[in-house]
C-alpha cells in the first residue's frame, strides 16, 4: 500500500515528449498553478493543494473469501449506526452485507513483501438473504438520508421487470417491507436528498440473440413517511423513437444489429431499446436526475417535479491536442498524438457538487462496447442463424460494434500513422461512426471512454477534463506496470482498450477543500482531484492498495466500483472516510481523508 503526492510526483519523467502540463496547461507540477498572485501562501484558497492530505487505509473487510468476485461492488453508509452496506453478488443467492464501522483497530492492517495490505480488521456482523423475499440479482442499493430505508435493485430474468427491494433499517435488525416493480434491469437506485422519492435506472439490455431488447426507462418511486408506495411511475424514452437522427447529431450513439435476421426474427431496435440508463445523480434540491446512458454517450435530464425528460449527447473528446498509449504490443509505455481520433465519453459513474450556488456534475469515463453471444451447436448452425462468428467458448457472436484499427480501411489523413501493432492498430474504436461519406474508409475514429474523469455545468457544457493526465500518472508511478489489468500483473495490457478505465467516483468535502476521487477500476488505484473552484481543479494525490510485480499473485484491494463518501461529522474517526467496494477482490476498503 502506498500513496503519491504532488510533491512527489515532480519526478515525473516526459512521456513521448509531453510530461503531466500536456493537457492544455490546465495542471501542472505542484505549485505552478498556485504561483499566480499567491506567492508565500501555500494552501490557501485552493492555490496549491500539494501535501495538505494525509491519506491512510484504516479499515478493510474481504466478504466470501474462498470466492470474493463480485462480493462487494456497491457500498453505502448509514450514519446513524455507522454502518456499511455492500452488495454480495458472489455466492449462490445474492445478499448485502452489513459492516459495522464503529471502530477501527489499525494496528490488525499488516502489509505483505510488496508493501499491500492484505489483512482485515472488520467483518459482517448482519447478512440479509435478499431472495428470502425477492427474486433475481441484486445490482445496486442505496440508503435514505434520514437513515430509515435501504432500497436494493433486483433484475429479473432478461425480458422480466425488476423490483426495488425495501427495509427499514432503523431497528436494530433491517426488516423487509414491500416489493415495487420497475423496469426492465434496475441498474441503480438513490434516493433524493429530500428523502421524498426513490429513482431508478432500468437499463434494459437486450438478449443474446437479440430476441427480446427491453426498453431502457427511469421508474420514480414516492416515499411517505410510512415507507414507499405500492407502485412506481414510470417514465418512457419512447418520444425520442423519432429523433435519432437528430440526437446522433448531438454525439449519442446508437450501435445495434437493426435490419438483420437472427434466429429467423428481423431485428428492428427503436431509440428507446437502444438507450440504456445506467447511474443516477440527484440535484441538492431534489429537483432533478441526471443519467448517464453510457453505452449511448449521452445523459437523460429528469424533473423530478414533471416527470419530463431531456436526452443529451455528450459529444466527443478530441485527442489530437493530447497523447496516450494506444498498444498493448509495442514493448512499454510508449505516448503518441493521433490526429483524427476522437474519445466518446461514455461515462459509468456520475455525482454532482455546488459552487457559487451553481450545480456541476462530475462523471468517470470509462466507456464501454456491446458484444452479445448466443448458444449455438457449431459454427454451421451459428451462421446459419444469422450469427456472425463462432467461438467455442463465448458461443455464436450476434452483434459486437468494435475493431481493432488495423481491420479497418482508414482515408489520406491518416497515411501519417504506421498501422500496426507497434501504433495504433492495436486500438480497439466503434465501426458505427467515422466513415460520414459512407465510402467503406474511416475518416475520423472513435474509441470508447475518454480516459479521464470531467467536470460539466448545468448547460452541458465541459468545464474541466483531466485530458491525458489518468495515463500520465500511472505511468509516471507505476512505470512497466502501466496499464495492469484487474485480475493479472502484465503491464500494458490494457492500452489497447480503454487504459486504466476511471469508473468508481466520490465527491465530498474535507475542511475547506471540496475533493473528487475517481477509482481506476482496471489499475486498482484512486486519483484525488481538488475541485474546490471547477474552473481551478487541480491533481492532488494518488492512493493505491494492489500488487503489481509481474508474474506474482495479485494481492490487495481490486477493481473499485462504488465509492461512498462520509464526512468527518459523521465517521468514527473524526476525519473524512472513503468507502471503496473493489468488485473483483470482494474487498470493502476504508480510508481516512485528513487534513494536516
Amino acid at each position: 500500500m502506498y500513496k503519491k503526492s504532488v510533491i512527489a510526483l515532480g519526478l515525473f519523467v516526459a512521456l513521448g515528449g509531453c510530461s503531466l502540463d500536456g493537457d492544455d496547461g490546465q495542471v501542472g507540477p505542484a505549485g505552478e498553478t498556485g504561483a499566480t498572485g499567491q506567492a508565500g501562501v501555500d494552501g490557501q484558497n485552493g492555490k496549491n493543494t500539494s501535501g495538505l492530505f494525509n491519506i491512510q487505509l484504516v479499515g478493510r473487510a474481504v466478504l466470501n473469501t474462498e470466492s470474493p468476485e463480485g462480493a462487494a461492488e456497491i457500498v453505502a453508509y448509514q450514519t446513524s449506526k455507522q454502518w456499511i452496506y455492500a452488495i454480495n453478488s458472489s455466492g449462490d443467492k445474492p445478499s448485502v452485507e452489513i459492516i459495522p464501522a464503529d471502530n477501527f483497530d489499525s494496528a490488525a492492517l499488516t502489509k505483505n513483501s510488496e508493501g499491500v495490505v492484505t489483512t482485515t480488521n472488520l467483518s459482517p456482523a448482519i447478512s440479509i438473504d435478499l431472495n428470502a423475499h425477492t427474486q433475481g440479482d441484486a445490482n445496486s442499493l442505496a440508503i435514505s438520508s434520514d437513515d430509515m430505508w435501504l432500497a436494493v435493485a433486483m433484475a429479473g430474468q432478461t425480458g422480466e421487470q425488476g423490483n426495488i427491494a425495501f427495509y427499514d433499517v432503523s431497528g436494530e435488525v433491517p426488516v423487509f417491507v414491500k416489493n415495487v416493480l420497475v423496469g426492465y434491469l434496475p441498474d441503480m437506485v438513490t434516493f433524493t436528498p429530500d428523502t421524498n422519492k426513490v429513482v431508478v435506472a432500468n437499463e434494459g439490455e437486450p438478449a443474446g440473440d437479440y430476441s427480446i431488447d427491453p426498453e431502457g426507462s427511469i421508474s420514480v418511486i414516492e416515499m411517505t413517511a410510512t415507507g414507499p408506495a405500492d407502485s412506481a411511475t414510470l417514465i418512457s424514452l419512447t418520444q425520442f423513437n423519432s429523433q435519432q437522427a437528430e440526437l446522433e447529431q448531438q454525439g449519442v450513439m446508437f450501435a445495434n444489429p437493426k435490419g438483420r435476421t437472427i434466429k429467423g426474427k428481423l431485428i428492428n431496435t427503436t431509440v428507446a431499446m437502444d438507450l440504456e440508463p445506467e447511474y443516477i445523480t440527484i440535484s441538492s434540491d431534489s429537483k432533478t436526475a441526471y443519467v448517464t446512458v453510457q453505452e449511448n454517450n449521452a445523459l437523460l435530464i429528469v424533473n423530478l417535479e414533471t416527470n419530463s425528460v431531456k436526452l443529451q449527447g455528450l459529444g466527443f473528446k478530441d485527442w489530437s491536442n493530447l497523447s496516450f498509449d494506444a498498444s498493448d504490443k509495442d514493448g512499454g509505455v510508449n505516448f503518441k498524438q493521433y490526429p483524427g481520433l476522437f474519445g466518446m465519453y461514455q461515462p459509468d459513474t456520475i455525482t454532482n457538487f455546488t459552487w457559487q450556488g451553481a450545480e456541476f456534475l462530475v462523471t468517470a469515463n470509462e466507456g464501454d462496447g456491446r458484444e452479445y453471444f448466443f448458444d449455438a451447436a457449431d459454427e454451421v448452425s451459428c451462421l446459419a442463424a444469422g450469427g456472425l462468428d463462432f467461438d467455442s467458448d463465448d458461443g455464436c457472436l450476434s452483434y459486437v460494434d468494435e475493431s481493432r484499427v488495423k481491420d479497418l480501411n482508414l482515408a489520406d489523413n491518416f497515411s501519417y500513422l504506421n498501422n500496426d501493432n507497434d501504433d495504433i492498430g492495436r486500438l480497439k474504436v466503434t465501426t458505427v461512426k467515422g466513415d460520414a461519406d459512407q465510402d467503406g474508409r474511416y475518416e475520423a475514429l472513435y474509441t470508447y471512454g475518454a480516459r479521464s474523469f470531467t467536470i460539466w455545468d448545468s448547460n452541458g457544457l465541459v468545464v474541466f477534463d483531466s485530458g491525458d493526465q489518468v495515463d500520465r500518472i500511472t505511468a509516471s508511478i507505476h512505470g512497466a506496470a502501466f496499464n495492469n489489468d484487474e485480475d493479472t500483473n502484465e503491464g500494458d495490457t490494457r492500452s489497447d482498450a480503454k487504459g486504466a478505465e476511471p469508473e468508481a467516483l466520490a465527491v465530498g468535502k474535507v475542511g475547506e477543500r471540496t475533493l473528487a476521487f475517481i477509482g481506476l477500476e482496471r489499475m486498482g488505484g484512486v486519483l484525488v482531484y481538488d475541485v474546490t473552484n471547477p474552473y481551478n481543479t487541480q491533481f492532488v494525490d494518488y492512493f493505491i492498495n494492489r500488487g503489481l510485480v509481474e508474474g506474482a499473485d495479485i494481492s490487495g484491494d481490486l477493481a473499485p466500483e462504488g465509492m461512498k463518501f462520509i464526512r468527518a461529522e459523521h465517521s468514527a474517526t473524526g476525519e473524512a472516510l472513503l468507502v471503496i467496494g473493489n468488485e473483483l477482490s470482494g474487498s470493502v476498503a476504508v480510508w481516512q481523508i485528513a487534513q494536516k
